[in-house]
């Protein structure tokens, strides 16, 4: 097994070839995170290999080129404020933290193991400034609301309708949807108060869980996507 430094050399090289990453500012990012500070002890030397990883309690860690898609996609920028829905190990927000730099990063994870993980990994890797909330990330986070960027690692039945209330005008927002044939990677754009969305194609993640999770209660405070 090569060392995590190589192996992240070599994978971010691939995805590079593959035109799954180009963009500067991620390829710094994923250069910069640590992801072997983000997985149990026993997978360090497998952290950069290109494919997900068991964290804690039945969680994963998504693989790098996950992390490429989505962040390629919403195109964040210096200075926006970025709610990532479902902590899940903490690299995801590391990453994002990196690349808007002194923009504000709030990561909500429902399950209270796995919240604990993200937090003790993000203050090993010594991120200060990003704010941890164990709470229901299927009704966003009305409390630092709006935001410029939704990102949910976690696949919804449908996109709550609290996201999209909570993100800015012209905010973006990116999430795995479940469909009747699995789940598919949603782009979506809020501007002139229109909904603007793209497929980006077949994915495969945990399902969100909460209010507007597994067992969607309220349907008319859901948006239909598919």
């Amino acid at each position: 097994m090569k060392e995590p430094e190589k192996q992240k050399l070599e994978t971010i090289e691939n995805l590079k070839r593959e035109g799954r990453l180009e963009s500067k500012e991620i390829i710094e990012a994923m250069l910069k995170v640590k992801r072997e500070l983000f997985v149990l002890p026993e997978y360090k030397n497998e952290a950069w290999l290109d494919t997900p990883l068991p964290i804690v309690s039945g969680a994963t860690i998504s693989a790098p080129h996950i992390y490429a898609i989505m962040l390629e996609a919403v195109k964040l920028k210096p200075g926006e404020k970025v709610l990532e829905i479902g902590s899940g190990s903490g690299y995801g927000a590391a990453l994002i933290k990196e690349i808007v730099k002194k923009g504000k990063v709030i990561t909500i994870e429902i399950n209270p193991e796995v919240y604990e993980f993200a937090k003790n990994n993000l203050k090993k890797a010594g991120y200060k400034n990003i704010k941890v909330v164990l709470g229901d990330g299927s009704l966003g986070y009305e409390k630092e609301a709006p935001y410029d960027a939704i990102i949910s690692t976690a696949a919804a039945p449908k996109i709550p309708k609290s996201w999209i209330d909570q993100l800015k005008e012209g905010g973006r927002l990116i999430s795995p949807v479940i469909t009747a044939f699995g789940q598919d990677l949603i782009y979506l754009e809020k501007k002139d108060n229109k909904i603007k969305t793209k497929n980006l194609g077949p994915v495969v993640f945990l399902e969100l869980e909460g209010k507007y999770g597994k067992k969607v209660k309220n349907a008319k405070n859901q948006i239909i996507i598919r």
